[in-house]
């Protein structure tokens, strides 16, 4: 039965679809009645708490076949993808670095690229995350570095800029509760690295440059 679903805290679109019974995100995402959503968060991977959106029904579909014969079917799915960019303190990449990714109860082996990307298959109800550096050539090694798939909150919202600028190395304090002077004081640092306005505003030139760098 078709419904509205508010969006909580760690939604993402390939979640909630899973959660409802679809296999692919983007029969919902491409609804019409979620225009206006999509039109406003573009990424379906970062959502805001309270944002209201529309379950379609499941569609049925039947297919002609002969009984005397075996037949196979393919069920489309959309990939979904975990990426993460590692850098040192001082920006350089941390490239070609054995890591090891804890995902839930699943631990994995892997290695960032030459500019410190590792791109991984991750399925819809991954959430927490542990990445672990096993490297002797970085003071991080053995440092782990904890994460949360879907928590990452739009660039329009406070929240979202705060937890970006935290990202890429600018303390600009608590995500729930900034402190007005630190948030700025981290602006003003990203805008002076980026050359933009130094005015201390997360305006719309700031997000955007914040989006870019960050990479969503």
């Amino acid at each position: 039965m078709a419904e509205d679903y508010t969006v909580q805290q760690g939604d993402h679109l390939a979640r909630i679809a899973r959660a409802f019974g679809f296999s692919d995100w983007q029969t919902i995402w491409k609804h019409p009645n979620n225009a206006n959503l999509k039109n406003k968060r573009q990424n379906p991977n970062v959502l805001y708490p309270g944002d209201l959106l529309y379950i379609p029904d499941r569609q049925s579909r039947e297919e002609s076949c002969s009984t005397d014969k075996k037949h196979g079917f393919v069920m489309k799915t959309s990939d979904l993808k975990l990426r993460l960019t590692l850098r040192d303190q001082y920006e350089n990449p941390i490239a070609n670095a054995s890591c090891n990714l804890i995902l839930g109860a699943k631990s994995d082996t892997v290695t960032t690229d030459g500019s410190g990307k590792i791109e991984v298959d991750i399925q819809p109800d991954d959430h927490d995350g542990i990445l672990i550096i096993q490297d002797a050539e970085t003071p991080f090694e053995s440092t782990p570095i904890s994460f949360r798939i879907g928590d990452l909150d739009p660039v329009l919202e406070t929240s979202g800029q705060v937890a970006r600028l935290n990202n890429l190395g600018y303390f600009a304090g608590d995500i729930k509760q900034p402190d007005p002077a630190t948030f700025q004081s981290a602006v003003e640092e990203f805008q002076c690295d980026n050359n933009l306005t130094v005015d201390g505003i997360c305006g719309p030139n700031t997000q955007a440059k914040l989006k870019q760098v960050h990479g969503c």
